[in-house]
């Protein structure tokens, strides 16, 4: 690999082609075979992509969202994914950006990296976006160790349906200005040490129940409310200065002049909405354009990344058919259009590449940060101090709801639930610690309904304290109303235990704020 050119040197010196290729960004993996990386190394020499997007393994959830493939774990991965780096950086030709999804930190894509709060958890935090500031900075400092120029962080997608199926805790939540806030907090922080950002999912992907992995979610709102709404923090954000703005695969038809087309390959909405009325300047990336929403519409390979490219994208992310969506630019596009998406991703690629080249190697410690994160963010629901004290004097029993092994059968857990129901017969005052299986609503969070009963019986017969260390959408299924006692922790992170445990024996308060709304009777 060359030392990086600037762009008044490479522009003179590279073909029309070569440009084209500058604007890819294939998907490498971290746990790919031998016989993998070698194809993505002859890719990377003869066609120039300009950088990488990395995910864990071909199995993982970022490419396999059915499920149809099992996701194996290698405790290796941050040194693979290191070395990895300096492979495929050693046969390029010119610097690679190197990308990855670091919402929540490394941990979202590798394992034993350090892993912070879910966003929803961050919107929890009330009136104290310096802590997340720190989050985006402390995600940044990994993010240089690996070698990673470019985190496609944060979501700024306000979550205003509980029943988002992929949005939901990735958000901050569900008001446009606190959304903002802590996003632009996020990225400022991200800044602060030199990695790129990119909001995403424009123009919004909170309101949808339709998972843009497997299909196109159909949004129809007006232009107004949208304008009001989704896409307000990304207009705060864009008027503060961002790195670039990913597009998600959506169908709005208000934004398209009535077209259903997904927003990725829509001109009118990158062209016409973000870049002319919304006046943003910087880089436009697709979403992943593996992603079921779009590519099973378009089986000719090159069409799709075309389609993309002439929308208004100047990185084409997860493009899978890059030498003939190579070729199908460069005999469709306007010169002036390449050039232009070139500049400004090789103008990026100057400021990325000037503070990350010679990054710290060792990965940040975050338990001081997650536990300040934990008590800024826990939120006692429903109830009040005495109440909790008063609930603290009795002989109550414990309940914990929580997969310590994931090949527990059905049947163990059953009978378990029914041993359960014995010990508790004849108590009135229940605790309840629950850790959902699963952070997503599919399949009610991975809870059995058996479960879901048993806490709805017992907060109807009995006092009931519940303290949740997960998605605090999974209160739907509760009858909240019955309950005494609701304090979310949000996660089940080891800091969050302890400082659940702290309020609960009245050591200290709970600070956070609901970023959601469960529309039940809490009080």
């Amino acid at each position: 690999m060359n030392s990086l050119m600037t762009y008044k040197e490479v522009n003179t010196q590279m073909t029309l082609k070569e440009k084209i290729g500058q604007l890819f960004m294939p998907a490498a993996f971290i746990n790919d075979s031998e016989e993998e990386i070698q194809k993505l190394e002859v890719l990377i020499k003869n066609y120039g992509v300009g950088s990488l997007c990395f995910f864990h393994s071909r199995a993982s959830a970022a490419t396999n969202y059915e499920g149809k493939k099992e996701v194996v774990f290698n405790d290796n991965s941050f040194e693979t994914l290191k070395q990895l780096i300096k492979r495929y950086q050693k046969v390029s030709k010119h610097p690679l950006l190197i990308a990855i999804d670091a919402e929540w930190g490394l941990a979202m894509r590798i394992e034993n990296t350090p892993q912070y709060p879910y966003a929803i958890t961050l919107g929890a935090i009330h009136e104290n976006n310096e802590l997340i500031f720190e989050v985006g900075q402390a995600i940044a400092k990994d993010c240089k160790a690996a070698g990673i120029h470019w985190n496609l962080a944060p979501c700024v997608d306000i979550n205003n349906n509980p029943n988002n199926p992929v949005i939901g805790y990735r958000s901050f939540g569900e008001n446009k200005k606190e959304v903002a806030q802590k996003a632009l907090a996020f990225v400022k922080g991200t800044e602060s040490e030199g990695v790129l950002t990119s909001i995403k999912h424009f123009p919004g992907h909170g309101d949808t129940a339709t998972d843009s992995h497997l299909g196109l979610p159909l949004i129809e709102k007006s232009k107004d409310e949208l304008i009001a709404n989704e896409l307000f923090p990304f207009q705060k954000i864009i008027d503060e200065g961002v790195d670039s703005v990913m597009v998600g695969h959506l169908s709005v038809p208000s934004l398209a002049n009535g077209r259903t087309t997904s927003s990725s390959i829509s001109k009118e909405i990158i062209k016409g909405v973000l870049r002319t009325e919304m006046g943003y300047k910087g880089v436009v990336i697709s979403d992943a354009l593996n992603m079921h929403a779009v590519s099973k519409n378009y089986p000719e390979k090159g069409e799709l990344e075309w389609l993309a490219f002439d929308a208004g994208n100047d990185v084409l992310c997860f493009a899978e058919n890059i030498p003939e969506a190579i070729e199908t630019i460069f005999l469709k596009a306007n010169e002036t259009q390449i050039k232009e998406s070139f500049e400004r991703v090789w103008t990026l690629k100057e400021k990325a590449l000037k503070s990350v080249s010679a990054a710290n190697t060792d990965l940040n410690i975050s338990t001081a940060l997650n536990h300040k994160l934990a008590e800024k963010s826990l939120t006692f629901l429903k109830g009040t101090a005495p109440e909790l004290s008063n609930f603290r004097a009795t002989n109550f029993c414990t309940l914990t709801i929580k997969r310590s092994d994931a090949t527990v059968s059905k049947a163990d857990i059953l009978a378990s639930l029914e041993e359960s129901k014995k010990e508790m017969h004849l108590e009135k005052e229940v605790l309840i610690l629950l850790t959902p299986p699963q952070v997503k609503p599919v399949d009610n969070f991975g809870l059995l309904q058996a479960e879901i009963d048993l806490i709805n019986e017992l907060s109807i017969t009995k006092n009931v304290a519940l303290y949740l260390f997960g998605n605090p959408y999974i209160l739907y299924l509760f009858n909240l109303s019955a309950m005494k006692i609701v304090v979310i922790a949000y996660q089940d992170f080891t800091s969050f235990q302890e400082v659940a445990t702290a309020h609960f024996l009245g050591k200290i308060t709970a600070e956070g704020k609901l970023p959601i709304s469960i529309n039940q009777q809490t009080k």
